[in-house]
């Protein structure tokens, strides 16, 4: 079958017909943007972002969450989407993307670390030291092999998360004294130090939008928030590419 080739005066039209489309979903990006931020009454939105999902638009504000709307922004979607077809949940496909970090840039230093085996599987975790779940995982990472864990002390849930973190951190053996605590139950012995390493990590993890321990980061990247059982942890760091 022969195929007439086409006119050249045609493709410039349809190059700019596409840009054309690109400029309109820009526009509608930015209404919808002016619109939710007047609904809200602050510059509270960070991105607006045309969805393949029954014309939604995305909006993710300044403070993490993620909310859908449509152009003329007369509702807002608080909640999941689910694409039927794949039964993935695109929502937390996203979150997860939105969430993720730069884990090269985390200032391992300010961290306690500890490492099983050979510790070829690295990932860092932010954990007050009075938070339930943190001891939890603490024991699913005690029966782990081959990892190496940062534990960022960030005490948020009262004053004695930070006098626990304070001489945790002054320990002439951080990785026990943390140990011994989250899964032995042994009060961390008074020390005293320069803390300022502990007040740092409260920043840091403000900055990361942290709001609950444990928080967990995947050496690509991933942020895994709240614990998780050792099964889990281990199929998602079976997943992490070299």
């Amino acid at each position: 079958m022969n195929v007439l080739p086409v006119p050249s005066f045609v493709r410039p039209l349809s190059v700019m017909l596409a840009l054309g489309a690109v400029t309109l979903a820009h526009a509608d990006e930015a209404e919808v943007k002016k619109s939710m931020e007047a609904f809200i009454g602050a510059p509270a939105v960070e991105s607006v972002k045309r969805t393949e999902y029954g014309g939604l638009y995305e909006v993710v504000l300044k403070n993490g969450q993620l909310v859908y709307t449509d152009v003329k922004n007369s509702f807002i979607i608080d909640g999941s989407i689910i694409d039927t077809a794949t039964r993935r949940d695109v929502t937390q496909l996203r979150m997860n993307q939105l969430s993720a970090i730069d884990f090269s840039k985390l200032p391992l230093d300010q961290a306690v670390k500890l490492v099983k085996g050979k510790g070829t599987r690295v990932i860092a975790t932010f954990e007050d030291p009075n938070c339930g779940y943190c001891k939890r995982l603490g024991k699913e990472l005690a029966e782990m092999d081959d990892i190496t864990v940062y534990t960022f002390l960030y005490p948020i849930l009262s004053e004695d998360s930070r006098t626990k973190s304070d001489n945790i951190w002054c320990a002439k053996d951080q990785g026990k004294a943390w140990t011994d605590w989250v899964i032995n139950g042994k009060t961390p012995a008074t020390a005293s130090c320069d803390t300022a390493t502990v007040a740092r990590n409260v920043e840091l993890g403000q900055s990361l939008r942290i709001n609950g321990t444990p928080t967990i980061f995947l050496a690509d990247g991933t942020r895994i928030g709240g614990y998780v059982p050792r099964a889990e942890l281990e199929k998602a760091l079976a997943a992490v590419k070299p």
